[in-house]
């Protein structure tokens, strides 16, 4: 049972032997880069660059749930972008928001 399964994967037209396998797996790699920088501080953050990965997980999620095979390595990996790109998205969006009302109460 194992082995067809395995089998299964290994034939599959978005399986390990296809680019359509590894490029999504070394995409994660964006993403767990992106996940490091939650320690960072919020003003290094680029509000370009983070809409870009956030718009760009969007758009290519999408993509692998239309394309034939579905490609759910795709898909996953892309929702995490646009997920992690909105979140540094608000971090920085409240910290600016913050900086900005406090200096405004100090002055």
């Amino acid at each position: 049972m194992a082995t067809s399964k395995l089998q299964a994967f290994w034939n599959h037209p978005a399986g390990p032997r296809t680019i359509h396998f590894w490029a999504p797996t070394f995409k994660w790699g964006l993403s767990i880069a992106n996940v490091a920088d939650f320690s960072k501080p919020p003003e290094t953050l680029s509000y370009p660059m983070q809409l870009v990965v956030a718009c760009s997980g969007l758009i290519w999620g999408r993509y692998g749930t239309v394309i034939t095979p579905r490609n759910w390595n795709l898909v996953s990996v892309n929702l995490a972008m646009s997920g992690t790109g909105f979140y540094q998205l608000s971090r920085k969006i409240r910290h600016d928001y913050h900086s900005k009302t406090e200096a405004e109460i100090a002055g």
